[in-house]
């Protein structure tokens, strides 16, 4: 009796591992997703959700306030920012790799997560104050950080000193400590 329990119990889990087995290798496989890349959509589509709610928003005039969004008319300007853009994605991968890298010290991990979120907030500083030279009543802007450099590249019709002085001091409370501004004025084509 204690025999044919074994057996049923035996055939039981055979016909479970042949069903299993025939279930996992009929069924389509799926491609793994990157976890970074998807990431990166999310981010995008989120991105892009914000801009839409921000267009679609009334000016603040009750309160005294004016909220002015512009998107940059120059091609030139876009161009140079996808490419900036293009160019950090590529490193935070890189650093996705490293943080990935079970081989590697924590301590090595855990610098190359930090480097991913100082790059994201230098890419949230950036348009920001993109943003808000565009509110100064110019029609495009584009803003570079190199280390302890900034780059700011503006259209208008004329330079003055004033205005770039509005631009550094700008600049200074949103980025502190950075010494080197450089404002250079483009004219519209």
């Amino acid at each position: 009796m204690l025999l044919k329990k074994q057996t049923v119990w035996l055939l039981t889990m055979l016909s479970l591992v042949v069903v299993l087995s025939v279930y996992y290798l009929t069924t389509p496989e799926k491609k793994p997703t990157n976890m970074a890349a998807t990431e990166q959509k999310e981010d995008k589509q989120q991105t892009e959700q914000v801009k839409e709610e921000m267009a679609e928003k009334p000016s603040a005039k009750k309160s005294g306030a004016s909220v002015v969004t512009k998107e940059s008319s120059d091609a030139a300007f876009e161009s140079m920012r996808l490419e900036i853009d293009d160019n950090r994605s590529k490193q935070k991968e890189e650093l996705t790799l490293v943080m990935a890298n079970t081989d590697l010290s924590a301590e090595e991990r855990s610098e190359a997560k930090k480097t991913i979120e100082e790059l994201d907030a230098i890419g949230e500083k950036e348009q920001i104050i993109e943003s808000l030279i565009g509110a100064m009543n110019y029609d495009a802007a584009l803003v570079r950080v190199n280390g302890q450099d900034i780059n700011i590249t503006v259209k208008a019709d004329k330079q003055s000193a004033s205005a770039a002085n509005d631009i550094i001091q700008l600049v200074s409370d949103e980025f502190e400590g950075m010494q080197n501004v450089a404002v250079d004025f483009q004219p519209k084509k």
